[in-house]
């Protein structure tokens, strides 16, 4: 017995020794063809006073003249995605992967739950955008948002559009409690198709409605069932645990304690703190008019937010220029699945203030 627990003892240790070597929390820089740092880049990891609360942000690009872009995440940061999943818009963009208070390395523990609200993201999403304004020298910049991200940043584009040259929702929400009944329905029906009658059972004992809306069953259960039919994160990713959280703790941008403060916060802060607003808002009815140009860019295969309800949205919408884009190979995260198309859609449509390359405009 003694023996056993020497060595998982040893197990442990040299575990922890390995996350500690593979985590040395750094970005690293851009270089030219000689191995030098590329004159005019940036690759820095900040932490910066907004509204009172120090917040962490990775800002990556070749050349720091290029337009900015200020990415709103969803549930947790995204930034550790990259490094399987590299996108290229640091090629185009000075681009901002702000990590919002209560969230990834903005996490502190104890952060008091009535400081995280709709209002005060985006209040913050707006001192953001004008810290980078005055510190890149940009009139205007451009916003994406994703996933629950969107939630905030079509809200704010529509408050502040001084601010901003364009805003993008990449899985625009709109009405999320039809989509999460839509997604219940869809993972029911192809649950029965395959016989898995356990994920079955499990589904039906914690049903979506429009009454009752997600209860906690449904929650646990709802990466677990979405990633093995490709209608979560990513089209090719079967699990949420090897392809999300073991992801994240091979990111040498965070240190050991970063990436367990990101697994810290998931519980509490971003999205699950305005879970209860944004199921009770219809956001096709909220927000209908904006003088920003606007672009959905949304993933066919997407359930995690509703491509169909994305696409009604859409339709609602007035503004100086609108734009829907289809991924035919995507699910939740164009942005990291087909990043050639994106860069595209962003050079061709969205800085350029048209919407040629557009499904539906």
């Amino acid at each position: 017995m003694l023996m056993l627990a020497a060595v998982l003892l040893v197990g442990v240790l040299a575990l922890v020794g390995l996350l500690l070597a593979w985590s040395p929390g750094r970005l690293e820089p851009f270089r030219d063809e000689n191995g030098r740092p590329l004159a005019g880049s940036i690759s820095e990891k900040t932490f910066v006073n907004i509204n009172g609360v120090k917040q962490g942000m990775l800002i990556r690009s070749r050349d720091t003249a290029n337009p900015v872009l200020l990415y709103l995440h969803g549930g947790m940061p995204e930034y550790f995605l990259t490094q399987r999943y590299p996108t290229g818009i640091e090629d185009h963009f000075t681009v901002v992967w702000w990590e919002r208070r209560g969230s990834g390395i903005s996490y502190r523990p104890g952060t008091p739950v009535k400081d995280l609200t709709l209002e005060q993201f985006i209040a913050d999403t707006r001192e953001v955008a004008n810290y980078l304004r005055q510190r890149f020298g940009k009139d205007k910049i451009c916003l994406m948002g994703h996933s629950g991200g969107t939630f905030v940043g079509i809200q704010t584009a529509q408050r502040a559009p001084e601010l901003f040259h364009a805003y993008i929702g990449m899985a625009q929400m709109s009405h999320q409690l039809k989509s999460e009944r839509l997604a219940y329905e869809y993972m029911l029906a192809r649950f029965r198709e395959q016989g898995n009658r356990g994920m079955v059972r499990r589904l039906e004992a914690a049903p979506v409605t429009m009454d009752g809306g997600t209860p906690a069953g449904y929650l646990a259960l709802r990466d677990p069932a979405m990633h093995p039919l490709g209608i979560g994160t990513t089209h090719d990713m079967s699990s949420h645990i090897t392809g999300v959280f073991l992801q994240s703790f091979t990111c040498r941008a965070y240190t050991l304690t970063e990436k367990v403060n990101l697994w810290r916060a998931k519980s509490q802060a971003g999205v699950s703190i305005l879970w209860d607003d944004i199921l009770a808002t219809d956001l096709s009815q909220r927000v209908t008019q904006l003088e920003t140009p606007v672009y959905f860019i949304h993933g066919r295969y997407d359930y995690t937010v509703s491509y169909v309800l994305a696409r009604e949205y859409l339709a609602k919408i007035r503004a100086p220029v609108k734009g829907f884009y289809t991924f035919d190979q995507s699910a939740h995260s164009p942005l990291f699945e087909e990043p050639e198309k994106m860069n595209r859609i962003l050079l061709e449509d969205v800085l350029a203030g048209r919407n040629s390359l557009a499904d539906v405009r």
